[in-house]
């Protein structure tokens, strides 16, 4: 005869509520209880299909966050890695788990001792942020037999859960919609350093220039460092070489959006009279900036919540199957663009 919740809530004297947020490792409920309850499924031969009371009595509830750095030049003090960092933190939170964060700084050679530290210290499974990683760094990571879900890079290893941004998407759809505005020579604000959510947002400007009909030069497509800095000095140098610009811009990101739009008002161009320019975060200057920039949101507390929930989702129920979640963005429309089908 098949066990049931309410058949262990009965013998044990609790109702079959209690029993759930045992089965489901919830707080909310004394040791004393739980430890009753988690007797009464072993006496019973219980099977949720889910997961088993020895699992839930093998919990550390702790899962280990790993920020990658390769070179630093992305991932950083920014708004948009704190604002997924603090999506990941309440949501462990919520769901009674503890988060330990770890940094591997490649430039610094320590990546050897923390994977060290990782394997020592007892946690149920890894977050690991990838926005500057390869594809090769990921194998250091395939010997820990853990659950992992990687943030903000998709670099197709089978054994890991993906979440990351609709980046070609987003391009795609903010290029579409310049050549909806009138714009017919539109460019691409690429970032010198390679990270793979900018060569996805590369392939979505492509290919909506290209499915539009408009011709593609390849000298649109200009590189700048992905800091406030250096793509403001590397536009300003572009500039001073004379090169051909198209009547807009869109931006890998809007600290590259940001740098560029600073030296091209320097030289005297208007924006968005002459040119053009969208990014993509949604970064908290955007709206302050002198003209607010047009660009597309991207919902960094949900990412970062949804990467939890999958990792939990897989530590808790065994799951095989492995996933790649993508988060879609919004376009948030400001004062950056002009309507050229207005002229």
């Amino acid at each position: 005869m098949k066990v049931r919740i309410k058949d262990i809530a009965k013998a044990v004297g609790v109702s079959p509520a209690t029993v759930s947020l045992v089965l489901n490792n919830r707080p909310g409920i004394s040791e004393e209880t739980r430890e009753k309850i988690l007797k009464k499924i072993e006496e019973l031969g219980y099977n949720s299909g889910r997961t088993t009371s020895k699992a839930v009595r093998g919990l550390t509830k702790n899962i280990r966050f790993i920020v990658y750095k390769k070179h630093g030049k992305v991932v950083g003090e920014t708004p948009f890695f704190s604002a997924l960092i603090e999506g990941i933190e309440q949501e462990a939170r919520d769901e009674g788990f503890n988060l330990l964060i770890s940094y591997i700084n490649e430039q610094s050679g320590d990546r050897q001792e923390i994977i060290q530290i990782i394997k020592e210290t007892p946690v149920d499974g890894i977050l690991l942020l990838a926005t500057e990683m390869y594809s090769h760094d990921l194998l250091i990571f395939n010997n820990l037999t853990l659950p992992i879900v990687v943030l903000d890079s998709y670099l197709e290893d089978k054994n890991m859960d993906f979440v990351v941004i609709a980046n070609a998407e987003a391009i795609y759809s903010a290029t579409v919609y310049l050549i909806q505005k009138g714009h017919r020579e539109i460019g691409y604000l690429d970032s010198s350093v390679w990270i793979k959510n900018f060569e996805e947002r590369k392939e979505g400007y492509e290919k909506a220039i290209l499915q539009s009909g408009l011709v593609f030069k390849k000298e649109f497509i200009l590189s700048l460092e992905p800091t406030l800095d250096g793509a403001y000095k590397d536009m300003k140098e572009i500039l001073g070489n004379g090169t051909e610009l198209p009547t807009a811009f869109v931006a890998a990101n809007d600290i590259i959006a940001f740098g560029a739009m600073k030296a091209l008002k320097e030289a005297g161009i208007k924006i968005p009279d002459d040119i053009s320019i969208i990014g993509l975060d949604d970064m908290p200057f955007c709206e302050i900036c002198d003209p607010p920039i047009t660009t597309l949101r991207v919902y960094k507390e949900r990412m970062g919540k949804i990467a939890v929930k999958r990792l939990i989702e897989r530590i808790m129920n065994n799951v095989e199957e492995r996933v790649k979640i993508e988060v879609r963005t919004e376009l948030i429309e400001r004062k950056s663009v002009k309507d050229n089908m207005l002229y």
